[in-house]
């Protein structure tokens, strides 16, 4: 079976059992019913279990747990430390500082887990370095790390310019911060993993099983190509399929993703200086990004791809990284001695974006016994877990630290314009955003039109502005 991803094709074939489980026939009943078998499915399957392990719990995936972005991503496993001016503008710095720390205990939690329960997902903590590759990215952390620091938050730890370029083992770097805490996993066998130990406490999963329509009424129904279930809660885990259903449509901005992962080269990542499993990206819009996996490959990639017209996904992006060459061009930029390396795979991952850069989640107004929970806006890994709690405890009807967080407030306010404006708009912004940072890398200021466009960027993982309105985007 064709595995999408070079994550995919190795998790799969260490498995011995079928990796396809059974779909979904006939009528069927289910306390709580989940729509998607990514991160945040599964772990809001095993969060209801932890809860109550005499729960019904069915889950149904259109095509088999791990084929969307949760087995297709870099493996940053991070906190929202990098999203803390976003957490404090939106819920005030108390909310901020508390919804930080739980995050980054996440990490260390997620890495337990898998401890404690098999999961070779080749979690490393070794840190993430956030790193300016040219002059105009220069202290691109700063409004961060100065609202962090008056919070009393140290999550980072500063570097001079020749410290940052060691780390990075670039000459490229102009500067870069450190988070210690973040940690590293080979996506596709986290999520493998945690099917596993999902089907092992009695969640039954039905893959090979798309959801056709959701009856929005009590209990709810949801129904598949040859048959359907009723559930007193049904759960929707989509992320980026969020968009094929229209009320999620404008509130979810699906983006492609462009990966691409080498050949074994420890001999010359450790010349780098590249021998653990640090990340490391970078602080322009259209973020590179990478990390070392634990058999010496170097995956490097690049965010901010194609879009997808009217929210329908589907399997578009199951192709080779369309703009491979361009990642390997950036490769070649910032560790020279790379220039020549073999490319072993590249593939496309799906991330969502919104509009205020944040996850959201919630239930239909009409129907409450419908919760959702999207748009993790590229910061997914690490914080599905904790959008796992925030839905077993509203699918529980919990009073409790999950379903008071402030981001169970429904879609964003501000949504992405109707289509066909919004995808030609999305291309339109992003061209000239690469316009403006190829001029950047040349040591030249982008023109005023293309720093204009680029202000239309959605929110990423701070929100400041330059002097013409440019929201700085960096997932």
């Amino acid at each position: 079976m064709q595995g999408h991803s070079y994550w995919l094709d190795e998790a799969l074939a260490a498995e011995a059992a079928d990796p396809i489980a059974q779909p979904l026939a006939g009528a069927n009943r289910a306390d709580v019913c989940i729509v998607g078998g990514g991160y945040t499915g599964l772990w809001t399957a095993l969060a209801l279990k932890e809860h109550d392990p005499s729960l019904d719990v069915a889950l149904i995936e259109a095509r088999y747990c791990g084929y969307g972005a949760s087995g297709r991503n870099g493996g940053f496993l991070m906190s929202w430390s990098p999203k803390f001016a976003i957490f404090a503008e939106k819920f005030g710095l108390q909310e901020a500082v508390r919804l930080n720390r739980l995050s980054a205990a996440n990490v260390v939690e997620i890495g337990t887990f898998c401890a404690e329960n098999g999961i070779d997902s080749e979690y490393r903590r070794n840190g993430w370095l956030w790193v300016a590759s040219n002059r105009a990215q220069q202290n691109a952390w700063r409004p961060t790390l100065d609202l962090l620091e008056k919070a009393g938050e140290s999550t980072f730890v500063h570097m001079d310019a020749a410290e940052a370029r060691r780390r990075a083992g670039s000459d490229v770097v102009t500067g870069a911060v450190f988070e210690p805490g973040v940690a590293s996993v080979q996506p596709a066998k986290l999520v493998r993993g945690l099917r596993r130990v999902a089907l092992a406490k009695g969640v039954r999963i039905f893959e090979d099983t798309p959801m056709t329509r959701l009856e929005p009424r009590r209990p709810p129904v949801v129904h598949v190509p040859n048959g359907h279930i009723s559930a007193g809660k049904v759960v929707l885990a989509l992320n980026a399929w969020a968009g094929a259903i229209p009320r999620f449509r404008r509130s979810v901005l699906q983006v492609a993703g462009d990966q691409l992962i080498t050949e074994p080269i420890p001999d010359k990542l450790s010349a780098l200086g590249l021998t653990d499993g640090m990340c490391f990206s970078d602080s322009r819009l259209l973020v590179f990004g990478g990390r070392v996996t634990r058999d010496g490959r170097l995956n490097f990639w690049k965010a901010g791809g194609d879009f997808v017209f009217g929210g329908r996904l589907g399997t578009a992006w199951d192709t080779p990284a369309r703009r491979a060459g361009e990642c390997v061009e950036h490769l070649s930029r910032i560790f020279p001695s790379l220039a020549d390396v073999k490319i072993a795979a590249s593939w496309r991952g799906q991330v969502t974006r919104t509009t205020s850069g944040l996850p959201f989640f919630g239930a239909y107004e009409e129907c409450p016994d419908i919760l959702y929970g999207h748009g993790y806006c590229g910061n997914g890994v690490g914080p599905a877990r904790l959008g796992g709690k925030i839905l077993a405890s509203l699918a529980l009807e919990l009073k409790d630290e999950w379903s008071s967080c402030p981001l169970v407030s429904g879609p964003p306010e501000k949504r992405f314009p109707p289509e066909p404006f919004r995808t030609l708009g999305a291309y339109m912004v992003r061209s000239a955003i690469a316009r403006k940072e190829t001029a950047e890398d040349a040591g030249r200021e982008g023109s005023r039109v293309d720093r204009y466009l680029a202000g239309f960027a959605p929110a990423g993982l701070v929100p400041v502005s330059t002097s013409n309105g440019v929201g700085r985007d960096r997932t």
